[in-house]
């Protein structure tokens, strides 16, 4: 019988890199000057750490834990999907009844060597606004070695 690969091995972001991108969206909400939900998941799309800053609407918890695991169980931002989605009407008017799957700005895969590890999500201002939380939360994984996670 030939090698048949059996299982698959799949990579998860630690609590201590969870907690230090939380940290770096809201340094960036405090300079925007918006209360977001910030929730963090691993590459499965279960919860790693959630933060909702004082005054965030309460649907934006909701969303931004949508967005999160739309972005790492389907592996790409959640920005990309209007436009794949938005020519093909069979597809625009079926997959948005997809259960937690989020079509707007504010949802990201995170990365590390290539391979996703996780998933970011912010709610609480206009998507363009989420997304710049989340970018200053990614942008934390150029400063960092992998060991000091």
């Amino acid at each position: 019988m030939e090698n048949l690969k059996t299982t698959v091995e799949s990579r998860n972001i630690t609590l201590a890199l969870a907690n230090k991108m939380l940290e770096a969206a809201m340094e960036k909400a405090k300079e925007l000057a918006i209360p977001f939900s910030i929730s963090i998941v691993d590459s499965s799309g279960y919860s790693k750490a959630l933060a909702v800053m004082d005054g965030a609407p309460v649907l934006s918890i909701d969303i931004a834990q949508n967005k999160a695991f739309s972005a790492a169980t389907y592996r790409r931002a959640t920005h990309e999907w209007y436009d794949r989605i938005k020519d093909d009407p069979p597809l625009l008017h079926g997959i948005v009844h997809t259960p937690r799957l989020i079509i707007f700005g504010g949802g990201y895969p995170i990365k590390i060597d290539g391979q996703v590890v996780g998933g970011i999500g912010v709610s609480g201002g206009h998507y363009s606004h989420d997304m710049q939380i989340c970018e200053a939360a990614l942008a934390l994984l150029n400063t960092i070695e992998p060991k000091d996670v």
